[in-house]
């Protein structure tokens, strides 16, 4: 019997050649799990953000991580400097399984052994739930124009210990 009860998830660096998944990744993560907090021209302006050039350009300059499932790319998340969190997302069929935690887990480690004392972030009332069970606080709330829309999120920060565990 090959069915999984638990499907295995695995990271690893992000590669220039992963550009235009991770862009579907990132507009099937917006147009499939926000539509509770944005509107969906809201959705539809964020998503066209996600040019694959410039996308590959900014996760390249950044330690990015890719969520993998048998293989298959799920989930990314980047780490800008040694103490921002610049995106964090999850295709909707994986949503749910703990890709986003294995993405976060890795890159609070990451971050403290590369002496970061805290994290920020700027997260979307989507995922601000999910970043306050981890112990992220709320710090300001921002709109963010994206097109012709307007869209809001908060700054989180969360104070990270010595090697990257949470204090």
């Amino acid at each position: 019997m090959n069915a999984q009860a638990h499907p295995k998830f695995a990271l690893r660096p992000f590669l220039a050649a992963d550009a235009a998944l991770i862009a579907e990744i990132f507009r099937e993560s917006i147009m499939g799990l926000t539509g509770d907090d944005y509107s969906e021209a809201q959705q539809e302006a964020w998503a066209a953000t996600a040019d694959e050039a410039a996308f590959a350009k900014r996760l390249d300059s950044q330690l990015t991580l890719i969520a993998t499932m048998q293989g298959s790319p799920v989930g990314f998340a980047s780490l800008a400097g040694r103490d921002r969190l610049d995106m964090l997302y999850v295709h909707p069929a994986a949503s749910g399984h703990g890709v986003g935690a294995m993405l976060a887990d890795a890159l609070e480690k990451l971050a403290g052994a590369r002496g970061a004392t805290k994290l920020s972030m700027d997260a979307s009332d989507s995922a601000r739930g999910f970043f306050e069970k981890r112990g992220y606080v709320a710090q300001q709330r921002n709109s963010i124009p994206v097109g012709d829309e307007w869209l809001a999120n908060t700054t989180l920060t969360k104070e990270l210990a010595a090697g990257g565990k949470a204090s």
